[in-house]
């Protein structure tokens, strides 16, 4: 093997490996939101779904709103910071109607300094930021959810829960979806069977609860 072929070959690696280094989390998702659209068009002025796997993992969310321009733009274990990351791949560039936001779930999970306030601050950012940008369009936040994997995280999110209505009754255009209260068995804890095996994503039962409160909400 010559030198000059072998030194092509560390370059290449060395580029490869820098290119990767560059990339965020979640890129490569990103990146397929962006291939589906070249692909299928989405309709004008949808209802975007987006935030972490709760609405990712809901492949079946437009048969459970038919009748609705839906598109499902949840991506990964995404957190706050990952969706302002991303606003503009995953939400401005369709100029939605509506933007349907689930998120902060994994940001409490991710570390034990993050507090319902820091979650708070995190979710008044993205408001303000699509406010910024899109002052008339309807933002429905779906409350953080209770999770038999993260039980020991539900004062937490009662209270960031608590924060983020309080913030969205004082403005226009913008609802809060309490989903969390309708989880609860009557002892206070997580419904067991509407969890798949992980007990973190829910199942078809799961969704079904979710399909009932925010039906109401949904812009035609």
């Amino acid at each position: 093997m010559s030198k000059k072929f072998s030194f092509f070959c560390v370059l290449v690696c060395f580029l490869s490996v820098a290119t990767f280094a560059q990339h965020p989390p979640f890129w490569d998702e990103i990146a397929g939101f962006q291939h589906m659209d070249s692909v299928t068009p989405p309709p004008a002025h949808p209802i975007v779904f987006t935030g972490s796997s709760s609405f990712r993992k809901w492949t079946g969310v437009r048969d459970a709103f038919p009748g609705y321009p839906i598109i499902n733009r949840g991506f990964g274990g995404s957190t706050f910071p990952d969706v302002i990351r991303y606003a503009d791949e995953v939400i401005f560039k369709y100029h939605p109607r509506q933007i349907v936001l689930y998120c902060g779930d994994n940001d409490l999970a991710s570390s034990d300094t993050v507090t319902a306030q820091v979650v708070f601050r995190r979710f008044t950012q993205l408001f303000r930021l699509i406010r910024s940008k899109l002052p008339q369009t309807a933002i429905l936040y779906v409350s953080i959810k209770p999770s038999p994997s993260r039980e020991k995280l539900m004062p937490r999110m009662v209270e960031a829960n608590k924060l983020i209505s309080g913030f969205i009754s004082r403005q226009k255009h913008a609802t809060f979806a309490d989903v969390y209260h309708k989880m609860l068995a009557p002892d206070g804890k997580p419904i067991e069977d509407i969890f798949e095996e992980d007990k973190l994503h829910m199942n078809a039962k799961g969704y079904e609860i979710w399909q009932k409160i925010l039906l109401p909400y949904l812009v035609k």
